[in-house]
């Protein structure tokens, strides 16, 4: 039977040193980069500059539903006195801009939202601003040159930058590079995370027992992960064994460029992950426990200077370590900027104390009630307890140097999810 070592956290480190050592004694790994379709570059990271190949848009074109017209035609026109024009003809979004017809003085074109402008016209009538008449339109508003139109480059002109180099990509940057005439671009090769879980009573929800604990923190991190543009690799569970989960470390060391362990962290006797990585050959455990909560566990370590990150197996305690620690370093890893999180501020519903010189994370419910927005408090311990993350829509991240809040002060929380409406 292997020896086992009651450990106790002989001194917590603050976030921001913590994080000062791990990112002063890591590596960062040479990233490579590879083509992708724009349609599939979602969540990965621009490799270089990304600019426009075409104006967008690539001619002058109508904004709106309504008359194409020669403004100064239209500069004595009211209600009271309309302007007469003659319809000579009809422009619909889509057409070849070779076959429309010029118009001239005294003359305007039907037009349609996105379609381009005849030749001579430089503006645009609303169509609840005329009046149709068969062959002829009445002008009941005048306008100016260029009202009513997106001119040609007003989104992009060609060579414009789009996307800086570095950038974690969007959904709705796809949109933009799609217009822009962009098909392929360059990316990133992205950070490998390889995770492993830990722990005897730790079992997979598809393999569950009711004597066993449902591993959700691993799935969690893995959509995290996934979710800022990074690949996870999962090195499965292992029991409480400080020779297998060694050999399981060492194996992801080779195959990733961060390790991340949950479970296993604690002062507890089967709490054996820093026991593991110690063994590790060329590795260093940088600091062990954070004056944080919840995830006062938090350990880091480096091998082969790659990060090794020892975080509590509870999902919230994790999530904790995730947004303090692991996107930190996997944004420095690669040269990004950390994607700044909404603030909403509003009035606290609770009086709410915090540990001196402690970080603490409180789950919270963001609303808006009678015109006034509230943060409420849902737990400040019980990091493990799932249902305040399902309820919570923010956080409210008390530093160090905050003693805590009066009920009705106004506070600063992070948004995670929309504001509800009461």
């Amino acid at each position: 039977m292997q020896k086992i070592r009651m450990k106790g956290f002989k001194e917590l480190t603050t976030i921001n040193n913590a994080l000062k050592m791990v990112l002063e004694n890591i590596l960062p790994p040479k990233i490579d980069s590879e083509i992708v379709y724009v349609e599939e570059s979602a969540y990965r990271i621009s490799y270089e500059d990304i600019v426009s190949e075409i104006d967008v848009p690539p001619f002058d074109r109508s904004a709106v539903d309504g008359y194409a017209v020669i403004s100064s035609d239209t500069l004595s026109a009211s209600i009271t006195n309309p302007i007469s024009l003659k319809i000579v003809g009809e422009i619909q979004a889509g057409i070849n801009i070779k076959e429309i017809s010029a118009i001239n003085h005294g003359e305007a074109a039907i037009i349609y939202t996105g379609a381009p402008l005849p030749l001579n016209s430089d503006a645009v009538v609303m169509a609840e601003d005329a009046n149709y008449k068969e062959n002829f339109v009445e002008i009941t508003k005048s306008v100016s040159p260029y009202q009513n139109v997106s001119k040609k480059g007003e989104d992009f002109n060609k060579n414009k930058k789009i996307i800086s180099k570095n950038t974690l990509i969007k959904p709705w940057h796809i949109g933009a590079l799609i217009s822009a005439g962009i098909k392929k671009i360059k990316v990133q090769r992205p950070l490998k995370v390889a995770i492993l879980s830990t722990g005897n009573e730790i079992t997979e929800a598809r393999d569950y027992e009711n004597y066993k604990v449902i591993n959700s923190t691993k799935p969690m991190l893995k959509s995290l992960i996934s979710s800022i543009g990074c690949q996870t690799i999962d090195l499965g569970t292992v029991n409480d064994d400080v020779n297998l989960i060694a050999e399981r470390i060492n194996f992801g060391l080779k195959i990733s460029d961060m390790i991340i362990t949950t479970g296993g962290t604690s002062i507890g006797n089967y709490d054996l992950v820093s026991d593991a990585v110690e063994k590790i050959n060329d590795s260093k455990i940088l600091f062990s426990g954070v004056r944080m909560r919840p995830g006062k566990p938090t350990s880091a370590a480096i091998a082969n200077r790659k990060p090794i990150f020892m975080v509590s197996g509870f999902p919230v305690a994790a999530l904790a370590a995730f947004l303090s620690f692991i996107s930190p370093t996997i944004n420095f890893m690669r040269n990004t900027k950390e994607e700044p999180m909404p603030i909403i501020k509003g009035k606290i519903t609770r009086r709410i104390a915090n540990i001196a010189g402690v970080k603490t994370y409180l789950r919270v419910k963001i609303y808006r009630k009678d015109g006034s927005t509230y943060v409420e408090p849902l737990a400040i311990t019980a990091s493990g307890v799932l249902s305040t993350l399902t309820e919570a829509n923010g956080l409210l991240i008390m530093n160090e140097n905050i003693e805590g809040y009066d009920l009705g002060d106004e506070v600063e929380a992070v948004a995670i999810s929309p504001i509800i409406d009461l």
